[in-house]
């Protein structure tokens, strides 16, 4: 591995060793080996890029009730292009080389499970999309 691929893997948060087993498939191995831990390292980047996105669409993000907002984020990245495709670079831009070679071989049902994992990050941390919360606060 080059600097690069070594700077990218120690940067990742480590998860449990629990998620991982030997009669887990491909595509659940690479979920639990580069997707989770890429997404729990860009959280922060992820959670500023919905914050801009709720302020471009001119903040009816917080006249709606929590459920509501809810379905809006599930909206926000399954039907506009866009903007998921802006939150998959944030993803992808920091997969080792061996891993987009490995992405690419299968990138339909892995988008699906990168952008359902970004959409549960984003539920859990729903508070921090709080009119009143400042961006200091977030990262």
């Amino acid at each position: 591995m080059n600097d690069r691929e070594n700077d990218l893997v120690k940067a990742r948060p480590q998860i449990s060793p629990k998620s991982i087993s030997e009669n887990m498939s491909t595509d659940e191995r690479f979920q639990n080996v580069t997707l989770r831990p890429v997404i729990k390292l860009q959280s922060p980047l992820l959670i500023a890029a919905f914050r801009n996105y709720i302020t471009k669409r001119k903040n009816v993000f917080y006249d709606l009730s929590l459920e509501k907002r809810l379905l809006y984020i599930e909206n926000a990245i399954q039907k506009d292009m866009k903007f998921r495709n802006s939150l998959k670079g944030m993803v992808i831009g920091q997969f080792t080389l061996e891993e987009y070679l490995q992405y690419i071989e299968n990138s339909s049902p892995l988008n699906k499970r990168m952008m359902n994992i970004v959409i549960e990050r984003l539920k859990d941390n729903i508070l921090l999309f709080d009119k009143d919360v400042k961006f200091s606060e977030v990262i």
